[in-house]
């Protein structure tokens, strides 16, 4: 055989042996970073140790739940994990959640972490939380928003601006769909409320 034919033999015979191993080796791995959620895929990141154990990252995750009278609601994140022994809890960074009301209303509901459960559907909001409905905005440090119960419950450093008035409080509990709020403040203080006519 003349020396360039050899040549081009051993380039065509690296090529294919390199094929055979990214097809068959590689390739394989690579797709183990991908999982599905609910009825989205997500990309998962590597898993990573800490205190609580084992558990699995994601980005842009979005969920849909149901409160007990039956109303929509999604809840997405920018980030979130999964412990590996507790996966019914999804741990979230930059929540939202959007509540589909009868009346038509779609009360959104943000905060910098939160957890959301799975079954049950309940969401757990902390730090920096914002409720707006269209025409209430609530600022608070924590919110509740269990499916079983037809309220949520915000709580801490809480003000609550409305069209008619506005005011402070350490707790409100507040019927969505009534528009009804149920205030609170511990330690005999007063509710703060400015209310305009």
């Amino acid at each position: 055989m003349k020396k360039p034919q050899r040549k081009a033999q051993l380039i065509l015979f690296t090529f294919g042996l390199s094929l055979i191993i990214l097809t068959y080796f590689y390739y394989p791995n690579l797709n183990k970073n991908y999982k599905t959620a609910g009825n989205k895929t997500v990309e998962e990141n590597q898993e990573k140790t800490v205190d609580e154990g084992q558990f699995s990252t994601f980005e842009n995750l979005e969920f849909q739940g149901m409160t007990s009278d039956m109303r929509e609601f999604l809840v997405n994140s920018e980030n979130a994990y999964i412990l590996d022994k507790d996966p019914n809890v999804v741990f979230m960074e930059k929540m939202q959640v959007e509540l589909y009301l009868s009346d038509g209303r779609v009360v959104k509901i943000t905060s910098d972490q939160g957890r959301y459960q799975k079954q049950s559907h309940d969401c757990w909001f902390e730090k920096n939380v914002v409720v707006y409905d269209g025409e209430t905005k609530i600022f608070a440090e924590n919110l509740d928003l269990l499916a079983s119960e037809n309220f949520v419950k915000i709580y801490k450093q809480v003000r609550l601006f409305h069209p008619t008035g506005s005011l402070e409080a350490d707790q409100i509990d507040y019927d969505l769909e009534k528009k009804y709020f149920k205030v609170s403040m511990f330690d005999g203080k007063s509710v703060k409320m400015k209310v305009v006519k």
